[in-house]
């Protein structure tokens, strides 16, 4: 069993950055994908980013070039670096993991294990 707790949300002005970490208790070894995802008020939820079985690191087109997501294999730590963010970038952020080899961050209901949310608040 994967418990994931994410931290560092908060409020921001636009333009500005944070720095989002999931600590995951349980081992992630490679045989887990892992992503990000956030949901807005009266929205959807959508996937931002995800590292594959293979390490390989995919980035949805809004945050591409603004968004950096890294692992720390060591300490069972999955961060999200967020630069230059705007309003529309307002959400509760989650992590997850999947055991599923198909888990592209397109695919939130492929991930199995989710955290419970830090929220994101940028303003103009």
């Amino acid at each position: 069993q994967v418990q994931l707790e994410e931290t560092g949300g908060g409020p921001v002005q636009s333009g500005g950055s944070l720095r989002l970490s999931c600590a995951a208790s349980g081992y992630l070894n490679s045989g887990y994908c892992v992503g990000w995802f956030r949901q807005a008020p009266g929205k959807e939820r959508e996937g931002v980013a995800n590292i594959d079985r293979n390490g390989r690191i995919s980035y949805a087109y809004f945050v591409k070039g603004r968004f950096t997501v890294s692992q720390d294999n060591a300490k069972n730590t999955l961060f999200l670096d967020m630069n230059t963010l705007t309003p529309d970038d307002t959400a509760m952020y989650y992590c997850a993991a999947t055991t599923d080899r198909r888990c592209g961050y397109a695919f939130p209901y492929l991930y199995d294990y989710w955290g419970r949310g830090t929220q994101v608040t940028v303003s103009s």
